[in-house]
């Protein structure tokens, strides 16, 4: 197990030519998916093809992000401007999609095989009659998963399916924030009893985005309503330099000796990122884990000049996508 560098939340989408099944989806999938209904194939094949452009775009304004800190900028304020300045557009884009394979008009592993392009994970609902084809179409990595639709326990299978299927990590925005750290940095992540902590940590947080970057080192995320956290990551080994940076900055002796001893964290590159709206200050230190070897934490808050905000968060945007209409 290691832990996601980037992870946002994502569409689900379902085809399926049986109204009444995708209405009973549409009733017990999770409320905090953004869900999309489809009952014919060439609807739903149109609509996941409208989609690459959009994910290339997205994934070059990361790029960016990442070619201009190579050339000085600081990457905290940006990624902040790149979440503000999307607004809710990538939580459309769709990551997983669900086809049921026995379909008049069209099987679900032809439907699929048309989506050239679309990167997203896919989910086949079969019938008994279809399970060897299906089991066939997972060996040759056509599908991710395969799922009887007559499964007693089918809303339980298909709900952890696809939330598993959210949860993997994208290999190319990997690719991307790998660039910023360290092989240091990058080996911590990577370690299980690390990467375990972080996402009880994201889960306890309520975080819904994230980027986990190293210069400097640390997790920037979003909650549902679009506040910003900063998640300062801090090696048990760089306590003594960073209580000498909050010595050099006038905090008091009992201040750095906490700093020193991993008691609490000052955000002094945090307010070097975003200047002088965001005052530094001492928080209190927690340990995210001591294998491999110690590691220290403690969460800012990012001021709200920075946020993106209610209007442009992940809550608002199922609030007004949430409509979940089977599209004829």
């Amino acid at each position: 197990m290691s832990f996601a560098l980037y992870r946002r939340p994502g569409g689900v989408v379902f085809l399926d030519d049986d109204p009444d099944y995708l209405e009973m989806l549409a009733q017990v999938m999770p409320l905090d998916w953004y869900v999309r209904l489809f009952l014919r194939p060439v609807a739903c094949i149109e609509s996941l093809l409208e989609e690459p452009a959009r994910w290339e775009a997205d994934a070059w304004r990361q790029q960016e992000i990442i070619n201009r800190w190579r050339e000085g900028e600081s990457l905290i304020p940006q990624i902040l401007k790149y979440w503000r300045d999307d607004g809710t557009a990538r939580f459309a884009l769709t990551q997983v999609c669900v086809v049921d394979y026995s379909m008049p008009a069209m099987s679900g592993l032809r439907v699929l095989s048309e989506l050239t392009g679309w990167s997203g994970s896919r989910v086949l609902l079969t019938g008994r009659a279809d399970e060897q084809l299906a089991v066939s179409a997972f060996n040759r990595n056509l599908i991710e998963q395969f799922i009887p639709k007559q499964a007693p326990d089918i809303r339980l299978r298909l709900t952890n399916a696809i939330q598993g299927l959210l949860h993997l990590a994208d290999a190319r925005h990997e690719q991307t924030w790998r660039a910023t750290l360290s092989r240091e940095q990058h080996e911590l992540l990577c370690s299980p009893p690390v990467a375990q902590a972080l996402e009880s940590l994201a889960l306890q947080q309520g975080w819904i985005e994230r980027v986990a970057i190293g210069a400097p080192f640390g997790v920037l995320a979003l909650d549902n309503k679009g506040r910003a956290s900063w998640l300062q990551l801090e090696p048990a080994a760089n306590l003594p330099e960073l209580a000498e940076m909050a010595e050099s900055q006038g905090w008091d002796a009992p201040t750095v000796q906490d700093v020193r001893a991993g008691k609490k964290l000052i955000d002094l590159d945090l307010q070097l990122a975003l200047g002088a709206v965001h005052k530094s200050q001492p928080r209190q230190a927690f340990t995210i884990a001591a294998e491999p070897a110690p590691l220290h934490g403690a969460i800012f808050a990012i001021h709200e000049s920075f946020c993106p905000g209610f209007m442009a968060g992940h809550e608002r945007f199922i609030a007004t996508h949430g409509d979940r209409d089977v599209q004829d």
